[in-house]
């Protein structure tokens, strides 16, 4: 019998484990994983029938944004991704999931198309922030991300936000602006990368760790401050992460289209305002 206790013992000390708590520096260090499920994974896992749209209609096709229409639950959504790649070469052509003003301008396009035909919209982030060569600023990289904040605030459509990875400054907040925010749970959402803050307040990179702490960028800490409306549970198995949100999903946009689209902007513009 005392055998048995001892072993049931060790059980528990196991899940205890198991269950203990990640460090904001941890939990960065996951979101940032080579593991971490990819934009594509997510689309292909959630929805179906994905049909990709290319192109701003003004000065090109960035390929740091995935986005087109699917069908979720016998409905038409328009998904809108940010994706670091998968190989080098992907890598290098998507800036490492950094969109560019084009890749700004194609999400801002598709929403408005998904307000035209009365489509919720769904983006999924994971960026580290907006490209910052010398390109990108001077195609306009301010100015496209103002532009999406300002009309995304006025769609008369649901819109969730979902970041799965980083989410960095304005670059994520241009795709992330939206009805509510929903982190998984291995996810930062933060001003800027803890290396950076480390660098400007302390002059010291590699306190990023300390700087993780202080700057309150894991979802737990969103979530008591109010920043986000919940946290998605993430798994080794990328088919059951899926399926824990396509459940929030289900959800919450079958609460978001219940409301009026003047409500819906309305109580979208108080939500931001409160910060």
């Amino acid at each position: 019998m005392s055998g048995w206790l001892k072993r049931i013992k060790e059980v528990v000390q196991l899940v205890s484990l198991l269950k203990k708590k990640k460090t904001a520096a941890e939990i960065v260090a996951a979101s940032r994983a080579e593991n971490k499920i990819t934009a594509q994974e997510l689309i292909d896992g959630i929805f179906s029938n994905f049909m990709e749209f290319h192109g701003d209609r003004a000065s090109g096709d960035d390929a740091a944004i995935i986005g087109g229409i699917a069908e979720f639950n016998g409905q038409m959504v328009t998904v809108i991704a940010t994706d670091k790649g998968v190989s080098v070469d992907e890598r290098i052509k998507k800036h490492f999931g950094s969109p560019q003003p084009s890749g700004y301008r194609k999400s801002l396009r598709l929403m408005k198309q998904a307000e035209k035909f009365k489509r919720p919209v769904i983006t999924f982030i994971n960026t580290s922030g907006a490209y910052p060569g010398k390109s990108a600023e001077e195609s306009g990289q301010g100015e496209a991300i103002a532009r999406n904040l300002l009309e995304i605030s006025n769609l008369k459509v649901p819109v969730i936000a979902i970041i799965y990875g980083e989410a960095g400054s304005g670059g994520a907040l241009a795709l992330a602006c939206g009805d509510e925010v929903w982190m998984l749970e291995n996810s930062m959402y933060s001003v800027l990368s803890p290396e950076g803050f480390a660098s400007i307040l302390w002059k010291d990179g590699s306190r990023s760790d300390e700087a993780a702490e202080v700057m309150k960028l894991t979802p737990q800490a969103l979530f008591d401050q109010n920043v986000i409306e919940g946290i998605i549970p993430e798994s080794s198995s990328n088919k059951k992460t899926c399926k824990e949100i396509a459940a929030v999903l289900e959800k919450r946009l079958h609460l978001l289209q219940s409301r009026k689209p003047h409500d819906l902007v309305k109580q979208r513009q108080a939500r931001f305002r409160k910060f």
